[in-house]
């Protein structure tokens, strides 16, 4: 039988991005069998396109689509958010601007379903360390950066100790989070001093958590930003607010 890995009402919503090269597409789903048992099959219900769009720079921040409001469709009525899959590069993310650089997927949720710091839009980190949410941005060597962001939960139920990660050129920064699965977040700031023209800012959770029905959950984040400080390293190199 199949087995669900990420929600436990026997669905999963996944997000795949294309760009199209042509005025007409066609589109094919298939199974490529590799069930034990030749008379099971995964079940495909609901499909939706929408068109992406390339997320334009806000004023003071130098990441894109940093509120991760741009992203995959919502299909009515699911509430159980979506699942961008790994290995997903920048070009052709359903979630614009990000790539899923891990072997396991980050889940996108709404605000009709779930609690999100900051507008209708975050990311959770479901898979621990195997969930890697990355973006590359320009920056110059030697100057100083302050990315800014917020941690939390979904309020699905996911309690527990939460550590969500930050890394940036030669800093890191872990943010402690206790959640009651009830929805909250904290805000959090890595200092760091970039070493070359292009800094990848990665977010990941420390651990595993699961969900008392055993599918994988995890801390959400949410309203990143990246401002330039100065040219002189920074004092300090981590805080958190």
């Amino acid at each position: 039988a199949m087995q669900t890995m990420y929600s436990s009402n026997g669905w999963d919503s996944y997000a795949w991005a294309f760009k199209a090269k042509l005025d007409a597409v066609t589109l094919v789903i298939h199974n490529p069998g590799v069930e034990e048992d030749p008379a099971c099959g995964p079940l495909i219900d609901g499909v939706a396109i929408r068109a992406l769009y390339p997320p334009r720079l806000a004023r003071g921040n130098m990441l894109k689509n940093g509120g991760f409001e741009e992203g995959p469709y919502f299909l009515p009525g699911a509430s159980w958010g979506v699942l961008v899959p790994p290995n997903i590069e920048d070009d052709h993310s359903p979630l614009p601007a990000w790539m899923i650089a891990s072997s396991k997927a980050v889940k996108y949720v709404d605000a009709a379903h779930f609690k999100v710091p900051q507008g209708a839009r975050a990311v959770e980190l479901v898979g621990g360390r195997e969930s890697a949410l990355v973006q590359e941005v320009r920056t110059v060597p030697g100057w100083s950066y302050r990315l800014a962001f917020a941690v939390g939960d979904a309020g699905d139920g996911c309690a527990g100790s939460m550590v969500a990660e930050a890394f940036a050129a030669r800093a890191t920064v872990k943010v402690p989070y206790e959640s009651k699965g009830t929805g909250g977040y904290k805000r959090a700031v890595l200092d760091f001093t970039a070493i070359a023209n292009r800094t990848r800012v990665v977010f990941q959770s420390t651990f595993y958590h699961m969900r008392a029905d055993g599918t994988l959950c995890g801390p959400l984040v949410d309203d990143a930003s990246l401002i330039g400080l100065r040219k002189q390293p920074a004092a300090g190199s981590r805080r958190l607010l």
